[in-house]
């Protein structure tokens, strides 16, 4: 089997069948993009969390979680070539994997390494036509974006029991900061646990309540009033803020949308 050698976002060079026809995707915004791409019979295994597209979370082989394999199950599906990402899976995990197939690991910070993600699969999986126009219509409806002309505070919360926010080092602040706010948590890294003190001392303007990973929902705003009793508190789409695949030509839509219906702005 003719193989090409590609570099992927860890800066490793891997050897990949030309034009794989058996893909692993163990990272659900990049199994929605090789669905947009056309790759329906050449993606054979997915997560439980690969939801988009619906047809693919009922007929696709799921080979666990993001962050626990089903080894056995990946074995029996031979893949070609396993599509995988430094923060959504655990590194022993894709080192386990690494000894028996090849491997390509995106590492997401921002919209252009994002891009530069969605053309690098096209690459290696003969569609980079597609992804390339992807990619493009993207940079362009970001660019359309007007960012806050005076910055508002934000918490971004991704957890309850205990509270845990997105702060600056993930694709989440990179969006934040996109729209021209600034993250209230700015003083931390990653996804910090905060407690009720932590909230009331930061005293964002602006609390976004994410829909994943925890779902929260209109009581959880409730129970947030009772500490930032002046703060605007908004139930948000997750994946719009979070999914890095082709999942962003809808997200900078609805980003503007949101940013138009915030009252304190």
């Amino acid at each position: 089997m003719q193989t090409k050698q590609y570099i992927d976002q860890m800066g490793r060079a891997v050897e990949i069948p030309v034009f794989p026809q058996r893909i692993v995707s163990v990272v659900p915004s990049q199994t929605e993009l090789l669905a947009d791409l056309g790759l329906d019979e050449a993606v054979v295994g997915i997560t439980k969390f690969c939801i988009h597209p619906e047809t693919w979370f009922r007929s696709k082989t799921r080979i666990g979680g993001t962050k626990q394999f089903k080894f056995d199950v990946i074995k029996a599906l031979q893949p070609d070539v396993i599509i995988a990402n430094k923060e959504e899976n655990t590194q022993s995990d894709i080192e386990q994997l690494m000894a028996t197939y090849p491997v390509w690991i995106s590492d997401i910070h921002d919209i252009p390494s994002a891009c530069a993600m969605i053309e690098s699969v096209g690459d290696i999986t003969g569609t980079h036509e597609k992804a390339l126009l992807i990619s493009q219509a993207i940079q362009a409806r970001f660019a359309r974006i007007t960012p806050l002309s005076q910055p508002v505070s934000v918490a971004y919360f991704i957890w309850r029991d205990p509270w845990m926010v997105a702060a600056p080092g993930t694709f989440i602040d990179h969006i934040l900061t996109r729209l021209g706010m600034e993250n209230a948590f700015a003083h931390t890294s990653r996804y910090p646990a905060v407690t009720a003190e932590d909230i009331v001392a930061a005293n964002p303007s602006l609390v976004f309540l994410s829909s994943e990973p925890y779902p929260f929902k209109e009581k959880h705003i409730e129970e947030l009033r009772t500490l930032l009793p002046h703060a605007e508190i908004r139930l948000v789409d997750g994946e719009m803020f979070s999914w890095y695949g082709s999942r962003l030509l809808e997200a900078a839509g609805y980003l503007d949308g949101l940013m138009r219906a915030i009252s304190i702005v």
